[in-house]
């Protein structure tokens, strides 16, 4: 028994720094961080907008566990591909609002720069709608025009 869970660890490990590594990973962990750090300058300033960062960080956690685990190949009811892209989607139109929001309004440095950051996560966000959205994503293969016999 202590075979097995020792072998299965380093398998485990692979996968996660596999994903860690690959394009998405490093886009899913920018944005955790980046969410981080703007919960931490808006909680500095005001309470008020960290509701964004909590939900989009606990959302990119999330998809960050099922896209390194390999449950979206597992669980097929629902459309992991299009429910990212809304997400992104999403966390990039709020960002936006927000931060155009926090930096007409004055305020202290932290707010300053929890919106500048958000400004920032809205290009993040809105680059991973770009390279998730689904129909980009598939490729077409062209149909034979005549067949290898000749004309009919």
């Amino acid at each position: 028994m202590a075979d097995s869970e020792r072998l299965s660890a380093p398998g485990c490990w692979a996968a996660c720094t596999n994903f860690a590594k690959a394009r998405k990973g490093i886009l899913l962990l920018a944005e955790i961080i980046l969410c981080l750090v703007i919960l931490i300058c808006f909680s500095a300033s005001t309470p008020a907008y960290s509701s964004l960062s909590v939900v989009e960080m606990i959302l990119a956690v999330v998809f960050f566990v099922i896209y390194m685990c390999g449950l979206h190949t597992k669980i097929q009811i629902i459309n992991w591909p299009w429910s990212d892209f809304f997400r992104t989607l999403i966390a990039a139109i709020l960002y936006l609002i927000t931060s155009i929001v926090v930096l007409v309004e004055k305020g202290n440095h932290s707010r300053i720069t929890a919106g500048v950051l958000g400004l920032i996560a809205t290009c993040l966000f809105g680059y991973d709608a770009y390279i998730t959205f689904p129909l980009r994503q598939q490729r077409h293969t062209a149909a034979p025009t005549d067949p290898a016999d000749g004309p009919v």
